[in-house]
């Protein structure tokens, strides 16, 4: 398949960081059993678009495996007319060890990613701008220009050196004065699920370099593509609508950190069997569900609505990995498996529409109408298509929501 080059966002932020449909086909609570590391499956693990990245299930094969033991072969460039500024090492921390820790905490453990970096700048032979690298670049086969070029000039500067087929993705970190400042253009881009190497299918390019405590997020979000997962954000023309804000590292992928939403934990492997619960038939369910922090309990839960789509049902509270969260509560998305990337695959169901958010942070990267989105205490979603209601029934003090579904 052809591999899209990936633009970031919207706008540079300033640096601050065919489905047979059939309800009544399983019984009323179905707890799809899957083992971490293994493909979801099961009337809500939903078909979808496979061209590209995709909230699709299951993933399709060609990505990186996104639980279990990852090797993620780490390179450094640099070119003649922007020598690297400071050593590899220095580069290297600005994203590690805070990925492995990151993806540990969200994973509960199931991803154990090990980065190997080759601790050496390598010299690119041309200057930055004889590449063409602009923010959109796309991957030209056989090209004298563009990351074509680059990955055959890094192959042979490694040449006998390392094996490719050793590792299940690679990370090239390049120097943060090559290229212009992320406030003016956005180039960090992944390369998933395409042969770019005869043995490595997924390859990330980490430009420039963002400021403030969770900076490093980027690179998690860039290998969230090589793992098969979409970008959040809009990418089409126009206004674009309410997404998934900053619930999900897939959309805002630089910022005051955040974690991934629960449909993702299930897609790439990291919920265990009693974790999840996919309910199709008409009646009435209860369910506690746990805050996404905890590494125990159950996570999601999901309805499937339509060819393709499913309502997802999580709790999130102030944690780690969600800092800034202002209005703790359950978090209700609906989830479409046949949206492309950047075209709006998860759309966050706002509990108060024009509230304009609980966040008086000024934060550029933060979507405010959103970060009071999830539903509370006495509060009831209501899905007028389908005639589907989330009633929110109780929270313990350590944030487990009863929740009450009620499906015609």
């Amino acid at each position: 398949m052809e591999p899209i080059a990936r633009p970031r966002r919207r706008t540079a932020l300033v640096a601050v960081g065919a489905l047979a449909f059939s309800l009544g086909a399983v019984p009323v609570e179905a707890n799809e059993r899957v083992r971490p590391g293994m493909a979801p499956s099961g009337p809500c693990a939903l078909p979808g678009y496979t061209g590209d990245v995709s909230e699709a299930m299951p993933t399709p094969h060609g990505y990186a495996r996104s639980s279990g033991t990852v090797r993620a072969l780490t390179l450094f460039i640099d070119f003649p007319d922007a020598p690297a500024e400071g050593s590899t090492r220095e580069r290297y921390a600005e994203f590690l060890p805070a990925t492995t820790d990151y993806f540990a905490a969200s994973s509960y453990g199931r991803l154990d990613y090990r980065p190997v970096p080759v601790h050496r700048w390598l010299r690119m032979s041309k200057p930055f701008a004889a590449y063409g690298i602009d923010r959109g670049t796309r991957w030209r086969e056989g090209s004298n220009r563009g990351y074509d070029l680059l990955i055959r000039e890094i192959a042979a500067a490694v040449r006998g050196d390392i094996d490719f087929a050793d590792y299940d993705l690679a990370n090239i970190l390049v120097a943060p004065n090559a290229g212009p400042p992320a406030t003016e253009s956005v180039l960090s881009v992944s390369f998933a699920g395409y042969p770019l190497l005869p043995s490595l299918r997924n390859i990330s390019f980490i430009w420039s370099r963002q400021t403030g405590p969770s900076a490093f997020r980027v690179l998690p979000h860039e290998n969230g593509h090589t793992f098969g997962l979409p970008d959040l954000y809009w990418t089409r023309k126009g206004k674009p609508p309410l997404l998934a804000g900053h619930w999900d590292v897939m959309e805002s992928d630089w910022g005051p950190t955040n974690d991934f939403l629960a449909w993702h934990k299930w897609k790439l492997g990291w919920l265990a069997a009693d974790q999840t619960v996919c309910v199709t038939r008409s009646g009435v369910t209860e369910h506690r569900i746990t805050p996404s922090a905890h590494p125990n309990g159950l996570k999601l839960v999901a309805l499937p609505i339509a060819p393709g789509q499913v309502l997802t049902l999580e709790v999130r509270t102030r944690s780690h990995l969600d800092q800034l969260v202002c209005r703790p509560g359950v978090l209700i998305a609906r989830i479409n498996t046949r949206a492309r990337s950047g075209q709006g695959p998860v759309r966050v169901s706002d509990s108060r529409p024009d509230s304009g958010g609980c966040l008086t942070r000024d934060d550029p990267s933060l979507h405010p109408e959103l970060t009071d989105a999830p539903y509370t205490p006495g509060d009831t979603y209501a899905d007028h298509r389908t005639g589907i209601r989330a009633q929110i029934l109780t929270a313990t003090p350590t944030g487990t929501h009863r929740v009450r579904i009620i499906r015609p």
